[in-house]
């Protein structure tokens, strides 16, 4: 089984969906907790580390073969609290980074939540450090995106990081886009263009997640 900790309970039939598609027949279990994130937002991430591990270990002792952690804010803490687990756990970014550090070094971050833009830059340079590889990574927060996301417009929201990534790509100067949140993904599909690739981390992730679980 692989188990999956969600902020937000729109990730859940996305993942589900990608679960059908990539890794027919694996078990999934789902854990929303929307209040950590709130809480890292708010004290940063470091703040939440002890009630993350928690509830990592247990889902881990209901069962599950390895963890997926959505939030790119949390996925540093959640990712440190694997070795204590048992149990691979995997920030859903990671796959992503590593992704983006191997198209080029010059790398633009979006996101659309401010806690979440440390989290992402360091998570690149750590996969840059791992691939031997540089990576100058510059930072773009989506003004109103979050806003219009936690309000319901979703495609509001999906609008603004459209309109932004195009402001990016116009400017010129990268070899990859990455959008940080997996809440931001769907964006990603209106630029399958053959331009400067814009990469989103769901996929990716659950692919990876899955072979970790075995699956």
């Amino acid at each position: 089984m692989l188990a999956l900790l969600h902020t937000s309970p729109v990730h859940v039939p996305v993942f589900d969906a990608l679960r059908d598609t990539d890794a027919p027949g694996l078990p999934l279990r789902h854990l929303v907790r929307p209040e950590l994130l709130a809480a890292a937002r708010e004290s940063g991430p470091d703040a939440v580390a002890e009630k993350v591990a928690g509830e990592l270990g247990a889902l881990v002792r209901a069962g599950a073969g390895a963890v997926l952690c959505t939030c790119s804010t949390l996925g540093t803490v959640a990712e440190a609290a694997g070795p204590a687990l048992g149990v691979p756990v995997l920030r859903v970014d990671r796959p992503m980074a590593a992704e983006a550090v191997a198209t080029g070094s010059r790398i633009a971050v979006l996101a659309s939540v401010e806690s979440t833009l440390a989290p992402t830059t360091e998570l690149i340079a750590d996969e840059a450090r791992r691939a031997g590889r540089t990576a100058r990574v510059r930072t773009v927060l989506v003004p109103d995106a979050w806003e219009r996301f936690t309000a319901g417009d979703q495609e509001g929201s999906l609008a603004a990081v459209a309109d932004a990534v195009r402001r990016v790509r116009e400017a010129g100067g990268v070899d990859a886009l990455v959008l940080a949140q997996a809440s931001m993904a769907p964006a990603a599909e209106r630029f399958a263009d053959g331009g400067v690739p814009v990469l989103a981390s769901p996929r990716s992730g659950l692919r990876a997640a899955a072979r970790l679980a075995g699956q």
